[in-house]
């Protein structure tokens, strides 16, 4: 179902249900894009931070932060996003966090911790090149819907859809 409004693609679709947004309406899976890709954005932009200014306290943070996204139904951003950002958009409330998105928070997490530990033990260049790689990621999945992880989670779970 798709209307002139609507700007969501065949591709655009599927890589949405590839994440676990299974169910709705192209003009549904639309409205829902920014705010699914806001906390990508966001802890994206903080790895971003904490690598420039070589940081392993910034890149712990963002590792508690996905850390939240793994046990809670929410990532944290999507309650900032639900409760104030969505209003300021003009923007329905987005969904639930899928599977995929919870293991996709969990690789953040396991990933993070290995390059504040290649900080702290002084080997900053494979730091770099971790935190680097896992920026790309999240800007991939940020920009074009493409989640690596979520390819990953359905690979091993028999795409388990939510």
């Amino acid at each position: 179902m798709t209307n002139q409004n609507c700007i969501i693609t065949p591709a655009g679709r599927q890589r949405l249900e590839t994440q676990g947004y299974i169910g709705y309406t192209d003009i549904e899976l639309d409205s829902f894009k920014f705010g699914i890709r806001f906390a990508y954005y966001l802890c994206g932009s903080i790895a971003v931070l904490g690598l420039l200014l070589t940081s392993p306290a910034i890149l712990f943070s963002t590792l508690l932060i996905a850390f939240m996204g793994v046990i809670l139904p929410r990532h944290p951003f999507d309650y900032l996003y639900n409760h104030v950002i969505r209003h300021w958009v003009d923007k329905p409330q987005i969904p639930l966090r899928s599977k995929q998105g919870r293991f996709a928070c969990g690789m953040a997490v396991v990933w993070l911790g290995v390059t504040v530990g290649l900080f702290y033990a002084g080997l900053n260049t494979w730091g770099y090149a971790l935190g680097y790689m896992l920026v790309a990621t999240a800007i991939l999945v940020a920009t074009t819907d493409v989640c690596i992880p979520s390819m990953i989670y359905n690979s091993l779970f028999s795409r388990n859809k939510e």
